[in-house]
């Protein structure tokens, strides 16, 4: 593996993961390009089964400890294994869950069309999931419960990888910085998408987790 590899990764990892890196002598920095701040919201209307979006929908939504009562007692349809096992943890039913969003719209329009849903997003959200229940005429209402919020920064120093974990972190990213070299790891598809007509050298975790991102940046530059 080439010496000095200059990791930064553009949220703040937990302590464990950071030493992934630190173990196999990465020099390693972070920095949070996005912050998610929860929001105040009604919960007037409430459908029969809910849809959460990522663990900051869950996050936020829990910090109304009561309407946890009631959301508990309605199925839940989830996008990311993490958001599941955090919902389940907190004693919610997960009927559904998908990595994708897109992927958890074609389960939700294929078998329970019938039903009606509470959809649980963030302000700036991907469009693939309301889409397809209002192309499918899916009973559905829209709830944000957090805020995405831009931090763009300035790197100075010498970067040989970046990690991106959302769409956001990206263009929070490139409002202050250029991708030239530099080998971009992304947590899954929709975070590439984001990145593909600007650049080239992109890797995409095998499952869409922090982990996974690690594990791909140790293996390719093993391979080096």
């Amino acid at each position: 593996m080439p010496n000095s590899i200059n990791i930064l990764s553009t949220k703040t990892l937990l302590q464990n993961q950071k030493q992934l890196f630190l173990d196999k002598k990465f020099c390693f920095a972070e920095k949070d390009f996005i912050q998610i701040k929860s929001k105040d919201f009604e919960a007037k209307l409430i459908n029969d089964n809910l849809i959460f979006s990522s663990q900051n929908t869950v996050e936020s939504v829990l910090k109304y400890p009561e309407l946890i009562p009631e959301l508990q007692k309605k199925n839940a349809f989830c996008v990311g294994l993490k958001t599941k096992a955090l919902l389940e943890k907190n004693g919610f039913k997960v009927l559904v869950y998908k990595e994708y969003g897109a992927d958890l719209a074609e389960i939700i329009t294929s078998i329970y069309c019938a039903e009606n849903f509470t959809f649980f997003c963030g302000n700036i959200r991907r469009d693939e999931l309301p889409n397809m229940l209002i192309k499918n005429n899916i009973t559905f209402n829209e709830i944000v419960v957090y805020e995405t919020i831009l931090k763009p920064y300035k790197i100075e120093q010498k970067i040989d990888a970046l990690l991106f974990f959302s769409p956001s972190a990206v263009n929070s990213y490139l409002e202050s910085n250029k991708i030239t070299n530099e080998i971009c790891f992304c947590i899954g598809t929709t975070t590439a998408n984001a990145l593909e007509k600007k650049i080239k050298n992109i890797v995409i975790a095998s499952q869409p987790t922090v982990e996974n991102v690690i594990n791909e940046v140790i293996h390719y530059y093993k391979r080096l």
